[in-house]
């Protein structure tokens, strides 16, 4: 090996001994702290470079290339080492942050986790039980609180009228009875959630055993003043007619004492060691069932006096009116508010109508002829109102609101609703004078003597009104049978017969008799009919018709 070449190999020996103690020197290096500054353009001076590190270079002939490359070498090398340093110093202050933070969190953690174990065995912050607070409180701690409630115990009623009693706990034998309520209401709540609390307000109920007597409490109850005074039951607001309309009557609070609730309510109020109760308050008194404000007062009103929009008149001898006056006593709420129409009560106002106006059988008065004013009584003409079908009609017109005037439905009909309802047309028989008349228009068109019925109790004519049922001529009257015979006690032959009654009272010619009029009835008088001369039973037939009112009087 030649010496140029030798020496050449020693040169790189050199240089790579000269980097490797460079690099053990800048890691020794005290001055590249965490406060020195570099700056990725600062340049890197010869003055940098230790006299010790070129000391080698010194005692060697080197030219000058060589020089300037271990400076380059010794400058970039310097640099890289400068850089990595500034990295270094940068990681640790971007962690330092993170550990304070860390160690903070941690520290809050293990203070939360201690709270939570706190509230493990305590009630949470904000918490009531049975309306009284019991924040941060034990079990413990709330049962003394229920047993010191108990001892002493009294429960102050409130009356309406200001009247006060006590029931005191001594008195019924109260004592406190623990059970497993308060506990169960603490394992409710989870101890990692208490935080919760502090923003809201939590609430147990808790069912506290007591035991009580039972019938010294029900003496106790019983000795209240409002139990023991009378009692007024409550009256529900209702429809009333004030002459106009049906309106709302106010309701009218009693002081009757709801007892079911009362004894409930006390109850309570001892379990929950209340220290007093309004009866008024909670309720205690009977109440009306519907107030004013009630929807279903007012739409039975409305109802009820749908019915009273109705109107109907009867012209009888006066105007009949059946309207609102009389219709509102016939509709009615129960005390549900169901509205009822009294058909019932109609059926009965229309049989009292008929009593007043129906004129069949009635006392009336006529004036003869002669000037003679007598009663009569019984017959089957007049007005007779067929009060059934009638209220039927009646009970139609209410219901549809009907504003109307109009007859009654009848079964039968009369001339007139004046005192004398035959009219001014009629056939008129004085069966005291034994003489008769047949009035026309109010005059007289025909008069004669009659003979009527043997005054008897089988044989006399009946008195009454009546009218003409029909006109036959030649007919044979036939009498009742005789019961030793067999036969009819009569059968006669007449020119003109005009029967009044269905039981063969009438009118016909008579020439068997040979005298009219006076006595003679009391020997030789009828079966009952009215015996006329035939020329006039002739006349009376040519001129009557079937209808015409026939009044016997005596």
């Amino acid at each position: 090996m030649s010496e140029k070449k030798n020496k050449s190999l020693r040169r790189q020996e050199d240089v790579q001994l000269l980097d490797e103690e460079v690099f053990e020197e800048f890691e020794d290096e005290e001055d590249f702290s965490e406060s020195d500054n570099f700056s990725a353009d600062d340049s890197f001076d010869d003055d940098d470079i230790d006299d010790d590190e070129l000391e080698d270079f010194d005692d060697e002939e080197e030219d000058e290339e060589e020089e300037k490359k271990k400076k380059k070498v010794l400058r970039r090398r310097g640099k890289r080492r400068r850089q990595k340093k500034m990295e270094e110093n940068k990681g640790k202050r971007s962690k330092k942050p993170w550990i304070i933070g860390g160690s903070i969190i941690g520290g809050l953690l293990v203070i939360y986790l201690g709270i939570s174990a706190f509230f493990i065995s305590h009630f949470y912050i904000n918490t009531t039980i049975n309306g009284k607070d019991f924040s941060g409180k034990t079990e413990s701690d709330v049962v003394a609180y229920m047993k010191d409630q108990v001892k002493g115990y009294s429960l102050k009623i409130i009356e309406a009228d200001n009247k006060t009693d006590e029931i005191d706990g001594e008195a019924i034998s109260m004592t406190y009875k623990k059970d497993d309520s308060v506990k169960d209401a603490l394992k409710k709540q989870n101890p990692l959630l208490w935080i919760r609390a502090l923003f809201s307000k939590s609430s147990a109920e808790v069912t506290i055993n007591v035991d009580y007597n039972e019938d010294a409490l029900s003496k106790a109850i019983g000795s209240i003043q409002a139990v023991k005074a009378e009692q007024t039951e409550p009256v529900s607001a209702y429809p009333k007619f004030d002459g106009e309309s049906f309106k709302v009557e106010p309701e009218v609070y009693g002081s009757a004492v709801d007892m079911e609730i009362l004894t409930k309510k006390i109850k309570e109020c001892i379990t929950n060691f209340e220290p007093e109760l309004n009866l008024l308050n909670e309720k205690c008194y009977k109440v009306p069932k519907y107030t004013t404000e009630s929807k279903e007062v007012q739409k039975a009103c409305d109802d009820m006096n749908k019915y009273c929009q109705a109107s109907i008149t009867y012209p009888m001898k006066e105007n009949v009116v059946v309207d609102k006056a009389l219709i509102s006593t016939w509709v009615s709420a129960d005390a549900d508010m169901n509205v009822t129409f009294n058909e019932e009560a109609v059926r009965a106002w229309m049989r009292d109508f008929g009593k007043t106006y129906d004129t069949v059988g009635t006392t009336r008065t006529i004036t003869s002829p002669t000037g003679k004013t007598v009663e009569v009584s019984g017959g089957t003409y007049g007005w007779s109102i067929d009060e059934e079908a009638e209220a039927q009609n009646l009970i139609a017109s209410i219901k549809n609101g009907e504003v109307v005037t109009r007859e009654p439905a009848y079964e039968k009909t009369a001339a007139s609703h004046a005192a004398q309802d035959w009219g001014t047309t009629y056939l008129e028989v004085d069966l005291s004078a034994q003489h008769m008349w047949y009035i026309v228009n109010g005059a007289i068109a025909l008069e004669t003597d009659v003979v009527t019925g043997l005054p008897d109790a089988k044989h006399a004519t009946p008195a009454g009104v009546y009218s003409i049922l029909y006109t036959e001529p030649n007919s044979k009257l036939i009498g009742e049978k005789d019961p030793e015979t067999g036969k009819p006690i009569y059968e006669t032959y007449v020119r003109y017969w005009m029967p009044f009654t269905y039981q063969g009272h009438g009118f016909h010619d008579a020439d068997w008799q040979t005298a009219f009029g006076g006595s003679r009835y009391q020997s030789y008088g009828s079966h009952g009919c009215v015996n006329m001369p035939v020329d006039q039973a002739g006349a009376l037939f040519n001129m009557l018709s079937a209808g015409t009112p026939v009044v016997l009087h005596y």
